[in-house]
């Protein structure tokens, strides 16, 4: 093998082990070879069940006013726009028992219970004990912003708050920046924390059925990580340009290096 043909092998081999394909970057792709799309249902959102360090934010209204503020913090009647933490610090946690602790009600066991459940227990503890049915309580019960922390090749790592009840893996890798070039959207890993003990499962974010996933809609406190491509510990570019400046750079080294040598 001469050496015309010796560097025009490896130009042509690191140009296609370094580049990385179009295909790897794409969300949601239609991977079957059939020509007719096929309609995907994304899996139902289940209603979360509350854990234990969960943050709740809870508002109670009535007719009376002066009764209700007795319920109600400061904080929560002061302000409808609360900060992330202002609701940490105002907000209703989850104890190790799996209760939280309300102003005059006292002690209330939410554990295992979903939103709509803790509302409809709050609202019939007080009307059997302080409020008649004409005095129209109207309760509120809201997680105080849905956290999730991600990490690895996204624009911004870190804990996130977004404040709505559901959350899609999507949702959350665009407000984290999105996913990095090199960031591998085939293998995005989702830890999660449940009653039962810690779940890990990978994801493919490059295909379409990853909204039949039960991990598509994420729970509170669920860690995402993404992992890195190899063409980022390679070293040799992302594009095909980036790619022949490396062998240009590496090409001007060896002759270069040869030179001072002869």
């Amino acid at each position: 093998m001469t050496k015309k043909s010796f560097f025009l092998f490896l130009l042509i081999s690191t140009l296609f082990t370094s580049c990385i394909p179009i295909k790897d970057l794409v969300y949601l792709q239609d991977k079957n070879d059939s020509v007719e799309q096929t309609a995907i249902a994304a899996v139902e959102s289940k209603p979360y069940r509350l854990q234990v360090n969960d943050v709740l934010s809870i508002n109670i209204k009535a007719i009376d006013s002066k009764l209700v503020s007795i319920f109600n913090t400061t904080e929560n009647q002061s302000s409808q726009t609360k900060s992330e933490a202002g609701l940490y610090f105002d907000g209703f946690t989850v104890d190790d028992h799996g209760n939280i602790r309300m102003p005059i009600l006292g002690e209330v066991n939410v554990i295992g219970y979903t939103l709509e459940e803790v509302r409809v227990k709050i609202e019939k503890k007080l009307l059997e004990e302080y409020f008649k049915s004409e005095a129209n309580i109207f309760v509120t019960v809201k997680l105080a912003g849905f956290r999730y922390t991600i990490n690895g090749e996204v624009g911004n790592t870190g804990t996130k708050t977004l404040f709505k009840e559901n959350v899609t893996i999507l949702e959350a890798v665009a407000n984290a920046g999105d996913i990095t070039t090199v960031g591998n959207r085939k293998e995005v890993t989702v830890i999660r924390q449940t009653p039962t003990g810690v779940q890990m499962h990978n994801i493919d974010l490059t295909d379409v059925n990853v909204m039949k996933s039960p991990y598509y809609y994420l729970q509170p406190n669920d860690y995402i990580y993404v992992k890195p491509l190899r063409q980022k510990t390679w070293g040799t570019g992302q594009t095909g340009i980036q790619s022949i400046g490396t062998i240009i750079t590496l090409l001007s080294l060896a002759t270069t290096v040869y030179l001072i040598i002869k």
